[in-house]
Parts: structure tokens; C-alpha cells; sequence
């Protein structure tokens, strides 16, 4: 299952960098500083929750616990970065009610993989 992850997350970090870079060259000029500014969010946090994801995975390939929060960040990031990029290219500005829910799961998450690295040391 670590290696599920793994996959996810890495997949997601190539979307991140391949996102980023498809704003600062192909946007660039065509989206109002707003949506830009969104859509440069939306990349970053993407980024951060791949890393993320990456290294609740390595941890839990080597005998730790976390996966069920690696998850989350791996989704809520996901969530969170798709709803921005959604808006940033003319998606309705509702959608951004549904952003912070992405943003609640990669909180979560990561307390929970926070959570089992800290029961991990103590064994």
C-alpha cells in the first residue's frame, strides 16, 4: 500500500511542476492576476502535499505507520489544487467553497502521520 502511495504522490508532483511551469509560460498574459494567482496556489500547495504524501509513504514503507493520513493529504491536496485550477481557468467562484475541504484533509493528514510518527518512536 506505501507503494500505492508512493506512485500517487510522485504523479502528483509531476503535475505540480508540470502545472507551474504551464502557468508561467503558457498562462502567463492570458489570465487575469487573480486567476494567476490562484493558479500559482493551487501549483504550490500540490507540490507540498506530494512531498508530502512521498514522505508519509517512505516512512510507512520502513515499518512505520500513516498511511490513512498520506492519504488524505495526498486527496485533500488534490481537492484542494483542482478546485483552484478549476476556478483559475472560469470554473464558478461557488467551487471555492468546496477548497477548504482540501485543505481540512491535508491538515488532518498530516496530524495524523504526526500522530503515528510520534507512537512509532515509542515502540
Amino acid at each position: 500500500m506505501a507503494a500505492r502511495l508512493a506512485a500517487v504522490a510522485a504523479l502528483a508532483a509531476a503535475v505540480a511542476v508540470a502545472a507551474g511551469a504551464f502557468g508561467a509560460h503558457a498562462l502567463s498574459g492570458r489570465l487575469a492576476a487573480r486567476e494567476m494567482e490562484l493558479w500559482e496556489t493551487a501549483s504550490r500547495y500540490l507540490g507540498l502535499a506530494a512531498l508530502g504524501a512521498l514522505a508519509i509513504a517512505a516512512f510507512a514503507a520502513g515499518g512505520g505507520r500513516g498511511l490513512a493520513g498520506g492519504w488524505l493529504v495526498a486527496g485533500g491536496g488534490a481537492l484542494f489544487a483542482g478546485t483552484l485550477f478549476a476556478m483559475a481557468l472560469g470554473a464558478p467562484r461557488w467551487l471555492g467553497a468546496v477548497t477548504p475541504l482540501g485543505g481540512i484533509a491535508m491538515v488532518v493528514g498530516f496530524t495524523l502521520f504526526a500522530l503515528a510518527a510520534l507512537r512509532h518512536g515509542q515502540g
